[in-house]
């Protein structure tokens, strides 16, 4: 699964653009964008997207196959995609209920570099939908959309717990296996040498038994 082939065409531009919004001027992410972590980039494009006027939606993520970390992780709009059509029992099609989701292709995708630096390797700037803005160019969004915000920040500020947290156990369990190993080794070298001193202890009691004439 290739991260980097979905989310449509991408900005190549790797200067720093900025987005002016009622006399506000807002940094626009690009290709090349450096973030300490993960959880930087979330808040960042977060607060890109308030500013603009677009709800964001924690999208796909590519994780590691050894250790499960996060290499790769998708954000995009909430209008991004279509809900699916329902139909009820008897293959009637129900009432559709409003969607949020309009297709809209806006996006940005990061991914962590061998430095552990997070990256933007693909960012799509346009929405198919009106942008929600004020005179002060912050979104006008209601108390839902609010609250989508806020579970959305704790949703990444969790993520970040958890692979804190896997990161210790994975730590704990290298350092298990490690003293593991370490005691077997000092096992096998006291048996080794336990042998060794029988085999002398019976070879001094042959000895003895000869000079003795038993």
């Amino acid at each position: 699964w290739d991260l980097d082939k979905e989310g449509g065409k991408a900005d190549s531009s790797v200067e720093e653009k900025t987005a002016e919004r009622e006399g506000s001027e807002i940094l626009e992410p690009y290709v090349g964008m450096e973030f300490e972590s993960e959880d930087d980039a979330k808040k960042y494009y977060i607060e890109y997207a308030r500013r603009i006027g677009f709800m964001v939606r924690i999208m796909q993520r590519r994780r590691s196959g050894i250790d499960g970390r996060t290499l790769a992780r998708r954000l995009g709009c909430n209008k991004q995609g279509f809900s699916p059509n329902h139909k009820g029992t008897l293959g009637q099609e129900k009432k559709p209920r409003p969607s949020a989701r309009e297709g809209c292709k806006a996006t940005i995708l990061v991914k962590m570099e061998k430095t552990g630096k997070w990256v933007v390797t693909r960012f799509e700037k346009e929405h198919n939908h009106p942008l929600m803005i004020t005179a002060n160019g912050f979104n006008t969004t209601g108390d839902k959309d609010k609250k989508i915000e806020e579970l959305t920040m704790e949703l990444a500020h969790q993520e970040q717990l958890c692979s804190a947290y896997r990161e210790k156990l994975f730590a704990f369990i290298n350092n298990v296996e490690k003293q593991t190993e370490e005691l077997s080794s000092k096992i096998e070298v006291i048996v080794d040498n336990v042998r060794k001193l029988e085999a002398e202890r019976q070879r001094f009691t042959h000895r003895s038994a000869g000079s003795l004439g038993i």
